[in-house]
């Protein structure tokens, strides 16, 4: 039964990373092999194979589904409306002139948490231009420094779909406050471990962009403003540029605190308002509706042509994820979870499993949102005979996948093309810069995340 698990990630794998078949349909089969294969051992009912690759499709979707598509068509209104931009500008004026690389990490590490990171790096990326000029700073240090700020919360932090699939898989699609929490504290160590390689390898390595700097620096100083002038009229105001976002997620971290034992809220009209829209599909409604507010005009374009670019991207997303519920209650209808479970039950070490899968998927396919989504499919039967079975325990394994689905980005990975081409790098110059500095962060991360278990489990 092991040997079968392990042969059914395998195919996968190479499904996906060398016949480039799309994961909802790796994942899929997947599942069908672990099933038959199991009835052929004797070990599951082959009558049941077909109910229960739908119940699981379903009902991961019947929990996390709305809040995942909600999340992107909030991330393309920051992104067509230039709230994005607003961000990373008043992020940029609060950090100060002085370190532009802290500010450049800082910029793609906010904007990162609703906007996919490859968008987020296309839309900053004048921004980015325009503050190595003005500072006279390495293009190598800023690009990685907004790559990596971009990367950290995109697979530790909700409401980005990554980790709030992961986070239903596991069971916590009411405890997101939770993951929300331990997830910024996790990216940040993330984060500055980018800015840090960002700050080396800036001075070892120079690139196009910086000889263009040398050449037209008196003459090309005010071309990127000009674009992105252009490009978005006026700017959203601060409050609504950032509301989207901050407002769903202090719902729902109020949402969590007043469903603590003890109600620390009491039992009153307020405790059960902050219940009610501490939901996360209920929090990023509120949020969509202050994302509306972004819109230069509630026309067509807007209503129909955003928010269908919004449904758009989270549909792959949402098959995946289903996909990946499919293959989990396969797995936890068969004994395969009971059987790798006793063969585990003596590992001191379990938070570090998740870490290990997620990695090899996310290196092996590319896709950080895959990885974290099959992985954390495969653990959920798993949490405890891991030792992980609590609500604390699901919350490390989400951060252990997401650490993992980081380890690393090479050239089978959308990003790591993103960054280059948008920076001039070529593929040799983009490995020592992008993929290290991916490598380093996830193991980081997955070093916060153990000494984080010896504590809190």
């Amino acid at each position: 039964m092991i040997l079968l698990l392990v042969v059914s990630v395998v195919l996968m794998v190479i499904a996906t990373s060398v016949f480039k078949l799309h994961p909802f349909i790796a994942l899929l089969f997947a599942a069908l092999f672990v099933g038959l294969g199991a009835s052929a051992l004797g070990q599951f009912d082959v009558m049941a194979v077909e109910t229960t690759l739908r119940n699981g499709f379903g009902g991961i979707l019947a929990y996390i589904g709305i809040v995942i598509v909600l999340g992107t068509i909030i991330g393309v209104f920051l992104e067509k409306s230039g709230a994005a931009v607003k961000m990373a500008d008043t992020i940029l004026r609060m950090v100060g002139p002085k370190r532009p690389g802290l500010a450049m990490s800082i910029i793609g590490w906010f904007v990162s948490i609703p906007v996919f990171c490859d968008s987020g790096y296309v839309i900053l990326s004048a921004l980015r231009k325009s503050v190595t000029r003005k500072a006279k700073v390495s293009a190598t240090m800023m690009s990685v420094a907004l790559a990596t700020g971009l990367y950290a919360s995109h697979t530790l932090v909700p409401p980005t779909p990554g980790p709030i699939a992961a986070a239903g898989n596991l069971g916590l699609e009411d405890s997101l406050g939770l993951v929300i929490l331990v997830g910024v504290f996790v990216s940040i160590f993330a984060m500055f471990a980018g800015f840090l390689w960002a700050k080396y390898i800036g001075g070892k390595i120079t690139i196009q962009e910086d000889l263009d700097n040398e050449e037209y620096f008196k003459n090309g100083l005010e071309l990127e403003e000009e674009v992105i002038e252009k490009t978005y009229g006026k700017l959203p105001s601060t409050f609504m540029a950032f509301a989207p976002i901050l407002i769903p997620i202090l719902l729902i971290a109020m949402g969590t605190i007043a469903s603590f034992p003890g109600d620390l809220m009491g039992t009153g009209f307020i405790a059960n308002l902050f219940k009610f829209f501490g939901k996360p599909m209920m929090a990023l409604l509120v949020g969509l509706v202050f994302a509306l507010g972004l819109a230069p005009k509630l026309n067509e374009e807007v209503l129909m042509k955003w928010i269908g670019e919004g449904i758009k991207i989270a549909g792959p997303i949402i098959l995946i994820t289903g996909a990946g519920g499919a293959f989990g209650a396969i797995i936890k209808a068969t004994p395969i979870a009971e059987f790798l479970g006793q063969s585990m039950s003596g590992w001191s070490v379990g938070i570090l499993v998740p870490f290990f899968i997620a990695a090899a998927l996310k290196t092996a396919q590319g896709s950080s949102t895959t990885a974290l989504v099959t992985t954390s499919a495969l653990m959920a039967p798993l949490l405890g005979s891991l030792g992980l079975g609590s609500t604390m325990g699901a919350v490390l394994t989400v951060m252990s996948i997401g650490a993992g689905a980081m380890t690393v980005s090479h050239a089978n990975d959308s990003y790591f093309w993103v960054v280059a081409q948008f920076t001039g790098m070529d593929v040799k110059t983009a490995y020592k810069s992008m993929t290290v500095a991916t490598l380093i962060q996830g193991i980081v991360s997955i070093t916060v995340v153990f000494i984080l278990s010896l504590f809190l489990l």
